[in-house]
Order: C-alpha cells, then sequence, then structure tokens
C-alpha cells in the first residue's frame, strides 16, 4: 500500500536526543512539547476558562501532564478521537520534603525511590537535579543544574568482598547522595542554591518538586551508530513520537478524525494522580471540546463508541545475554520497528481488532512491526493501555519500540526505531 501519511528518518531520532538531554524532568518535557506545538501554531488553552470550539490545535499543561489536539474545519459534535497516550514520567530518585542531611563530613541531600528504578545504575554517577519550584504567588519556575552536583558513591569492593556474588541495596541507607562536605547540617541549604540558580528569591520558595538525573548527554553508539544510549527513553520517546505525529496530523489538512496527544505524568508509580491516567483528565478534555463544538451527550457517547487510542511505552527487546527470560516464541529486536505488546490478563488492552489498526497503520506509513509477549513465567508490566480502556470505555492498543536496560538511568535503543514509531503513529492520527 502507497501511503500520504509522513515518513520520519534519522533526524527525528537526533531531535529525540536533544529533546532527552532538554527533559530531565517531567515538567521539563512538557514545556518542551508545549514549546514545539505553539511554534506549529497550537495555541494554549487554560482550564479556568470557557473554551469555544474553534477549529485547530490547542493544548492544556497540569503539572507533568499534557493534553493536546487538532480539531479540524470539517469536524462535527461527534467525531471520534484518534488518540496516543504516552507518560512523561521515568523512575528516579526524588528530594525528600526536608532534603538537608548528612553525616560524617559529608553534605548529602535526602531522596527517596521514584518508580521501578534499578537502583545501581544510580551508583557512581554524575548526577544534576532538576524539576520546579512552587513560588508564594501560586506560580512555579522551573530549574535544571544540568551539571555533576550529586553522586551516590557506592562501597569499594574492599569493604564488601561478596559484591560481585550480589549487590543488595537498602534504599533508605545506601541511596543518598553526596553534595559536599561540612560537618554542620545547616536547614535551608539546597533550598538556598536551588533558588539562586534559578534566579529567585529563596524566601519565596515554598515548595519543590525536585529529582535527580544524570547529566551524561545521549549518544549514537556501536560500530555502526545504529544504536542510541540516553536517559528517560521510557518514555519520552514516546512523548516526542507523539508530539511530531500530531503536527504532522495537523499540518496535513483535515484528518478524518480528531488527532490527540495525551501525556501523562506518574505512571511510574500508578497513574493514580490528578496528572495521571487514572485520573479524569483526558476525559474532562475530550468531553469539554465535544461540548465546545455544541454537542450534547449522545454525541459525547457517539465521539468515545468510534475512538481509538494506541499506548505507546516502550517494551523489552530480546536481551542477547537473558534471552531465557523472554518468551521462546517472541523476540522483539531493536530496529525491526514498532512492537505491539499483547497479555491475554489485560496488562496491556490489545485484542484481535486493535491489531488490525495498529497493522493498517504501520502498513500506511510503510513501516515494520512486531509483536510482543511475556514469557508465562514472568510477571507482566502494565501501562496506561488499560488504564485508558476501562476509565473512558476507549478501544485502546498498547504499542512502543523495544529496548534494553528499562528503567535503568541510561537505556538503550536502536537508532532507526524512534523514526519508525512516529512515522507508525502519524499515519495513525492523520
Amino acid at each position: 500500500m502507497t501511503s500520504s501519511a509522513p515518513r520520519f528518518d534519522r533526524g527525528h531520532t537526533d531531535d529525540l536526543m536533544s529533546y532527552l538531554a532538554e527533559s530531565p524532568s517531567p515538567y521539563h518535557a512538557v514545556a518542551n512539547a508545549a514549546g514545539r506545538l505553539e511554534k506549529a501554531g497550537f495555541r494554549r488553552l487554560e482550564e479556568t476558562a470557557a473554551w469555544d470550539g474553534t477549529a485547530g490545535g490547542a493544548f492544556i499543561v497540569r503539572g507533568g501532564a499534557l493534553i493536546a489536539w487538532y480539531v479540524p474545519e470539517a469536524a462535527s459534535a461527534h467525531t471520534p478521537y484518534r488518540i496516543v497516550g504516552a507518560h512523561t514520567d521515568s523512575p528516579n530518585l526524588r528530594v525528600k520534603p526536608q532534603p538537608d542531611m548528612g553525616a560524617h563530613g559529608w553534605r548529602q541531600v535526602a531522596v527517596e525511590t521514584y518508580g521501578g528504578t534499578l537502583l545501581n545504575t544510580w551508583l557512581d554517577r554524575d548526577l544534576g537535579l532538576s524539576g520546579r519550584l512552587t513560588l508564594r504567588d501560586g506560580g512555579h519556575r522551573l530549574v535544571s543544574v544540568d551539571r555533576p552536583l550529586l553522586r551516590v558513591p557506592q562501597l569499594a569492593i574492599h569493604l564488601d568482598r561478596q559484591v560481585n556474588e550480589g549487590l543488595k541495596l537498602d534504599r533508605q541507607r545506601h541511596m543518598q547522595p553526596v553534595w559536599g562536605l561540612g560537618d554542620d547540617v545547616h536547614e535551608g541549604d539546597l533550598v538556598d542554591f536551588v533558588a539562586g540558580e534559578a534566579e529567585v528569591a529563596a524566601e519565596d520558595v515554598v515548595g519543590w518538586d525536585l529529582m535527580v538525573h544524570s547529566v551524561e548527554p545521549p549518544a549514537y553508539l556501536g560500530r555502526d551508530r545504529d544504536l542510541v544510549a540516553g536517559p528517560r527513553m521510557d518514555n519520552l520517546v514516546s512523548v516526542h513520537a507523539g508530539v511530531a505525529a500530531l503536527i504532522a496530523a495537523a499540518a496535513d489538512g483535515e484528518p478524518e478524525f480528531i488527532p490527540v496527544l495525551a501525556a501523562f505524568d506518574h505512571e511510574e508509580n500508578g497513574s493514580e494522580a490528578d496528572t495521571g491516567a487514572q485520573g479524569p483528565l483526558l476525559g474532562t478534555v475530550l468531553e469539554r471540546s465535544v461540548y465546545a463544538r455544541g454537542g450534547g451527550y449522545e454525541d459525547r457517547a457517539r465521539a468515545f463508541a468510534g475512538t481509538v487510542c494506541l499506548s505507546s511505552d516502550t517494551g523489552h527487546a530480546v536481551h542477547p545475554n537473558y534471552a531465557e527470560r523472554h518468551d521462546p516464541t517472541h523476540h522483539p529486536r531493536v530496529n525491526r520497528g514498532p512492537i505491539l505488546k499483547v497479555n491475554a490478563n489485560q496488562r496491556y488492552a490489545t485484542d484481535g481488532s486493535g491489531r488490525a489498526v495498529f497493522a493498517a497503520a504501520c502498513e500506511r506509513a510503510g513501516v515494520p512491526w512486531q509483536s510482543f509477549v511475556s514469557n508465562n513465567d514472568m510477571p507482566c508490566g502494565t501501562t496506561i493501555g488499560p488504564i485508558t480502556a476501562a476509565r473512558h470505555g476507549i478501544r485502546t492498543v498498547d504499542i512502543g519500540i523495544a529496548i534494553l536496560s528499562m528503567h535503568s538511568a541510561r537505556e538503550l535503543c536502536g537508532a532507526d526505531d524512534p523514526h519508525l514509531l512516529a512515522s507508525a503513529l502519524a499515519a495513525f492520527l492523520g
């Protein structure tokens, strides 16, 4: 089948690497996505304002979440949606409310683990600090200290002779990073420092959502530069691809459906937040769009009944050193295109009709695709797909790209898979 859908190339992967480097926190990921949408002509709406039925692109931002959509001129109140779902957060270490601590002449920062973190990947790594500050007037200021600031030092092998027989890390005792020297701990030191980096007065800072990140930039890897190593691929690869696909669908003119990007926060800890997929955010935005175009409940029901969501999140490529951990008949490989994720127990929402939708999008885009299913003896992870399907009654298909080192501070994917994913998403939305 020939395709009129846009086809992305390695330039998309180059741009992804810049996006990863510029998005050390969900708040930065959303701000950077919003900037790209505004450049493409999308307008930012406030949730507290009245919405009208104006055709064109629009988006809303709530914390680390973003919902964006494009209404064609010919759209009716009951026109169905085509949704790309993703999430902006990644497992990491997050700063506690009282962060200043230390012992034995070392100054440290109190952190807690967020999500299913591979703890050992944060050891002996140069770390920066990023996130947002909440100011006394209710506003927010993004901050990113993107230089070596902190480090979680590992115990030397001389003091743990059995370390190579099995490293066991205590989240409370072993994961607190150092960031300087001093015998006295002064409350407010970290916030004073971060406020200075953000160029705001420390006394104006009344709250913070801060986290550590690796300062090592993304890079092409391998003899043929056919791999990409970098942070937060789970799941900024999908957010970045979704933004590019939505902009392409809007530029294409008059898509048959209303294309949507839903980028949620807090997927890595269960999605139970006002910015997570368990919350009402997506449904509220879709309903308000229907009502703004003059529709009522019947139009909302018709629109939702015809809607399809591609929930895009990373999946597991077959690991060359642990192939026995994978299903013997399903070995997704990098640079072979996006994966269709299936689980009979609904850890993924894909069914046969969803498979057909995804296959058609890939065919239209001219990209290959693969199937993923877990080994029966391995518990299967999940993502926003089943949540979206159950909460909103929307047909949902779970997809993504195959990577190694998922939930590491630094993950690995094929250099072609990001642009193959974006091409498939653009075909689906358009």
